[in-house]
């Protein structure tokens, strides 16, 4: 999977499982290097006005950070809350992928069968919901 964003999402909405198989199996094989230890932080929220079109910041959120090096290549972890481990896991597959190691071939598919339980699993939450949700109708006067 080429796309960073859509492959981040996939391993942080995930069970958290893969992420850490993922990155052990990097960790296992090739030599790597913590540039920067996981530390907290704070980063600004965008979100989109829809009436102007504008994106403007409606505040500042918890963040763990981690830096990497896997075969001279830097990676970078980035995750919202206190997630230590989860952002080395992300930097280090950010690494193996920058690194286009062949292990990141394999992972394809464990990539997409996640995303599809992710998909199941807010498809089943999205219906609970609606099975919760209540009908307002006008009265005519």
């Amino acid at each position: 999977m080429k796309r960073r964003r859509r492959r981040t999402e996939i391993l942080i909405q995930g069970d958290g499982q893969l992420a850490q198989k993922f990155a052990e199996s990097i960790v296992d094989i090739y030599e790597f290097r913590e540039i920067m230890a996981p530390q907290y932080g704070m980063t600004m929220i965008k979100m989109r006005e829809t009436a102007k079109n504008s994106l403007f910041y409606i505040g500042e959120v918890l963040i763990t950070e981690a830096k990497v090096e896997v075969n001279n290549r830097i990676g970078i972890g980035i995750v919202v809350g206190m997630k230590d481990e989860l952002a080395q896991y992300l930097a280090i597959i950010d690494a193996a992928y920058k690194a286009e190691l062949p292990e990141t071939n394999t992972w394809e598919t464990y990539l997409i069968e996640s995303e599809n339980q992710i998909r199941k699993e807010r498809a089943k939450k999205q219906a609970e919901l609606f099975e919760t949700k209540v009908n307002f109708e006008t009265m005519e006067v």
